[in-house]
């Protein structure tokens, strides 16, 4: 006997633990089926399950059960990302609170190890988070970033290395000197995607640079108005920055070449105050002559855009901070020429004394409080930096180039197809990648440095002189002038260390030996040349040592298509599922993975990683505005599960997962949702009390009943249209097609429909509807279990004693496909008794009708047709739509308003059951209001500005309410005509 209810709590962890110990999430392995595949978008193995997670992987699980349940052999690939600084964060956090020594303390190796443990003892929380939800990943094949550590033959180190290796060769990696996102508290290059743009208040400060040589020039005067009032001789240019700072390495001033007001000026000088340097007046159309003076200072090392602006011009940039955003010192100081009492300044203090100095020399012409975007970093929460430095970066812009031929020529496609213009522009804009990061954790950048060949002959002879003279190691002090000398210092990239150790012994030949555990960088040679050592052999050794930067986390993460399938081995999982076959993701990684995985798969694997690529759109609270923590908006995915269930949640992002509409969710719309699983449960408590059993298969042929015919054929259509919604990532419409099945169509009408025959004499159709009933209770599950898994598994068992040890899972029967013609006549019946009872509980309703009370109901001219059915559903009709009688009649009886339900006019006598007068007033002001309605909001449809700012789903719900409110208007006047004769 089932429960009353369906309890979540208990039902799901067991359920998932059998499916789990069962192997159900597991490719078939039968190589004869269809294989479908999907890599999830890995979480960061620090993270927590959030409502971007819940829908994304809500979709992804509806589709590898569809796709398990249609026979194919489907591998959802799991696995989680190292998240390098996330990672390395909470770990030194957890140091810092410990007392124990800082990262640096312990050095690199132990901090590394202690990392690899805590991600053994508590990374990883949200693979359990994923499985409350109901995920069928196949957790036996979790993948991580960073590979096994216990494993000694590591294909995820050796992919990420091998890629490296290979680009290198192909000069498609290299190290440049360029503008990066840097985070001066982790003191490492960020993403992009790792920038978080806030708006704050902030200052432009205007300043005047005076210009050189006695230089003078008319300028235009403006009232406040912005009208040319006249004009003034000047002999400064006025700039403006939210970064004054950044003045001390300006390399010029920058003019919109058609700008007439500073025509004369370009190729003049301006001499920047503070440093005293001589800086050129250029022209570029970089330089908006709407926006503030139309003057723009460049500073190409702290600024992208000045940077593209300094390259134009031939400018050389000039460095003012250094790693931690102190004013350098220096060689940089110096060449900036930044006098001695702002070195070593931190930047806003050194802003500060710079606005100080210019209001000193009166140059200081205002200061305008605004808002301004600033960039932060969003783990460190201090304003990031444009710094140049040097770096690893992958020529993106080649290997792009096939992954957008890719895309135009359909071999990966995007759904919906507007985000291919998204990915073109920004692939066919695409800049240098810059890979490496500041960070200990993460893959570790594969190059080595030592000296060059052609340095050894002088480093050895140094050596030797330095034995005999007692140097102590490193030192390169108290040289004789005539051993003087700048090595020259070279790279090898190789897989390994050992292979390193290899290439740098054939450059060296046998002069030196070649050992690890070196200390050698780039830019530091110098202090590198006594680092030899006389081995107990008498051979001179020489220790390389590895790049001590790691690989930014994209990298390895856009390997994952085949990585996680066991690349670079050549694994039967790569031959059965590279490439995957759809990859569900969010709008706002199409840069940083989805392009960079087109880019690598290709590169790689000679063909695209994935066949479809479906974009998501937001979950945004009820009120449409993105989730937040300052705004206090944000809803926990795990607390609505607790609360209402997995199947609630799930079905409640498909229902709204709507191709192009961001979400816009609520506690109610969960919470109707598990109301929607209450309904199905009820209906099979239902068809348990009147023993509607599981009778497997039924002869649709031998189905008499109209009502079953009927509810046969609706169950064909419903397989149909979700079956096609969800193959075409129509999720809403899919499960807004089970939705109106199960609850209008199943429980609403037939159960109620077939109460007379449950209750009813005759054995034959009263077996018939068991058998029906049960039949279309157990598809109706294999339907909506995708979305809903947890509900129908549980069903699927408790409906028939033993079903799963004979017949297995639900989630691994097959997905229902019906060969049912649709039974005209029986249709027309069903759907006229549906329509009459519709239409009569609409009346009165709009009339004001007593709900208790029971009317009499004429059929006006009805036909021997009408009759019969009439006659045969006599018992339901009176029962549900409250009738005092049925009859047919050659006219409206008096007292009596009419309607009109398909071709039969229908009339009700409720003269004697309401008041007329006041029926007819109530109507009129529900009427007038509608119209009020219809026109207030056609009035904001109306309006061009509302329309082109509002979000598309406000426009398209707006729409929807006028659809809704027009055809309400329509009945309530039809109901207020039938009024008049009365």
């Amino acid at each position: 006997m089932l429960d009353q209810r369906f309890d979540p709590a208990e039902a799901e962890t067991r359920l998932y633990k059998a499916w789990e110990a069962r192997g159900c999430f597991k490719p078939s392995g039968d190589t004869s089926a269809q294989a479908y595949s999907i890599v999830i978008p890995p979480p960061n193995v620090t993270g927590v399950l959030h409502m971007g997670h819940a829908l994304n992987n809500t979709l992804q699980d509806v589709l590898v059960r569809f796709e398990r349940m249609r026979g194919k052999n489907v591998l959802w690939q799991a696995g989680t990302d190292h998240a390098g600084i996330a990672t390395q964060m909470v770990v030194e956090r957890q140091l810092a609170e410990a007392g124990n020594e800082s990262r640096r303390e312990m050095g690199r190796d132990a901090f590394v190890d202690r990392v690899w443990a805590w991600k053994e003892e508590s990374g990883g929380a949200i693979v359990g988070q994923l499985k409350r939800l109901g995920a069928s990943c196949d957790w036996s094949r979790l993948a991580f970033t960073m590979g096994d550590r216990a494993e000694p033959d590591n294909n995820m180190m050796r992919a990420v290395t091998k890629v490296f290796v290979e680009l290198y060769k192909k000069g498609l990696i290299y190290r440049d000197k360029r503008l990066v996102n840097w985070d001066p508290h982790f003191q490492t290059a960020i993403s992009d995607l790792e920038v978080d743009q806030r708006e704050v208040n902030g200052h432009y400060w205007h300043l005047r640079y005076p210009l050189a040589d006695g230089v003078t020039y008319l300028h235009p005067v403006k009232d406040e108005e912005g009208n040319v009032t006249g004009s003034e001789m000047r002999d400064y240019i006025v700039v403006a920055t939210s970064r004054p700072e950044t003045m001390l390495g300006d390399t010029g001033v920058a003019v919109h070449p058609e700008d007439a007001r500073y025509a004369g000026l370009v190729g003049k000088y301006v001499e920047l105050p503070i440093v005293g340097r001589r800086v050129p007046i250029i022209a570029d159309e970089y330089a908006n002559p709407e926006k503030g003076s139309g003057a723009v200072k460049i500073t190409p090392a702290h600024d992208f855009n000045d940077f593209e602006v300094g390259k134009r011009a031939g400018h050389t940039p000039l460095n003012i901070l250094n790693a931690t955003a102190h004013i350098v010192d220096g060689a940089d100081a110096e060449a900036a020429g930044i006098p001695a009492d702002y070195r070593g300044l931190d930047r806003f203090d050194a802003r500060k004394k710079v606005v100080e100095a210019f209001e000193a020399l009166e140059l200081l012409q205002e200061i305008e409080n605004l808002k301004i975007e600033q960039p932060f970093g969003d783990r460190s929460n201090v304003v990031i930096e444009p710094w140049m430095t040097d770096q690893w970066y992958v020529d993106a812009k080649t290997i792009a180039q096939p992954a957008i031929a890719a895309v135009k020529e359909g071999k990966t496609r995007f759904v919906p197809e507007n985000w291919e213009k998204t990915y073109y522009n920004w692939m066919d804009n695409i800049q240098p990648w810059c890979i490496s990061r500041q960070l200990w954790w993460g893959h570790r950048i594969p190059v080595w440095y030592g000296p060059a060949p052609e340095t050894l002959d002088q480093m050895i002879q140094l050596f030797e002189w330095s034995e005999t003279h007692s140097v102590p190691q490193g030192t390169t002090q108290k040289i004789p002038s005539e051993l003087s000398f700048s090595p020259i210092e070279t790279e090898v990239c190789a897989q390994t260390e050992a292979d390193a150790i290899k290439l740098f012994q054939a450059k060296w030949g046998d002069k030196v030996r070649a050992v690890s555990g070196g200390d050698w960088s780039p830019g530091r040679a110098a202090a590198n040349v006594l680092r030899m050592k006389r081995a107990d052999d008498g051979k001179l050794e020489l220790a390389i040592s590895q790049d001590v930067d790691v690989l930014d986390t994209w990298f390895s993460s856009a390997l994952w298509p085949f990585s996680t399938m066991g690349w670079p081995d050549k694994t039967p999982e790569l031959d059965a599922f590279y490439p995957t076959a759809t990859l569900v993701t969010a709008f706002d990684i199409i840069f940083f993975w989805v392009a960079r995985m087109m880019m690598m798969g290709i590169e790689f694997m000679g063909e695209v990683p994935f066949k479809d690529v479906y974009i998501h759109a937001l979950v945004l609270d009820e009120k449409g505005q993105k989730m937040s923590k300052s705004k206090g908006n944000v809803m926990d995915p795990l607390e609505l599960v607790n609360e209402y269930g997995a199947d609630a949640l799930r079905f409640t992002m498909g229902r709204m997962a709507g191709q192009g509409r961001n979400i816009r969710l609520s506690k109610q719309a969960v919470e109707s949702n598990r109301n929607f699983a209450t309904k199905l449960w009820n209906a099979a408590r239902f068809a348990e009390m009147n023993e509607c059993g599981a009778p497997g298969e039924i002869d649709f042929a031998k189905v008499t009943s109209p009502v079953n015919r009927w509810v046969l054929g609706e169950l064909a259509a419903c397989e149909a249209e979700a079956t096609k919604a969800i193959e075409e990532y129509r999720f809403n419409d899919a499960a807004g097609a089970l939705y109106k099945f199960i609850w209008n169509v199943l429980c609403d009408w037939y159960l109620e429909l077939i109460k007379p025959l449950l209750m009813g004499m005759d054995d034959t159709a009263k077996q018939e509807t068991r058998d029906v009933c049960g039949y279309v209770l157990d598809e109706t599950l294999k339907l909506l279990h995708p979305f809903m898994p947890f509900v129908t598994e549980e069903l699927w068992e408790r409906r028939a004693a033993g079903r799963v040890d004979e017949q297995g899972f639900l989630m691994l029967q097959s997905w229902p496909e019906y060969d049912i013609a649709r039974d005209a006549e029986a249709d027309d019946e069903i759907q006229w008794v549906i329509d009459l009872i519709t239409e009569v509980r609409s009346l009165r309703n709009d009339l004001g009708v007593p709900a208790g009370s029971k009317i009499p109901l004429s059929l006006v001219n009805a036909g021997p047709v009408i009759e019969d059915r009439a006659y045969r559903h006599e018992d339901i009709l009176k029962r549900i739509a409250r009738l005092e009688d049925i009859v047919v009649s050659e006219s409206v009886p008096d007292g009596a308003v009419s309607t009109v339900v398909g071709e039969t006019v229908v009339a009700l006598g409720i003269a004697d059951q309401i008041d007329v007068a006041e029926a007819r007033k109530r109507l009129d002001k529900e009427i007038g209001q509608l119209d009020k309605d219809i026109m207030s909001t056609e009035k904001k449809l109306g309006n061009e500005a509302f329309v082109s700012k509002a979000p598309p789903e406000i426009v398209e719900e707006n729409r929807e309410r006028i659809i809704d409110w027009t055809g309400r208007r329509e009945k309530l006047k039809a109901a207020r005509k039938s009024l008049e004769d009365l």
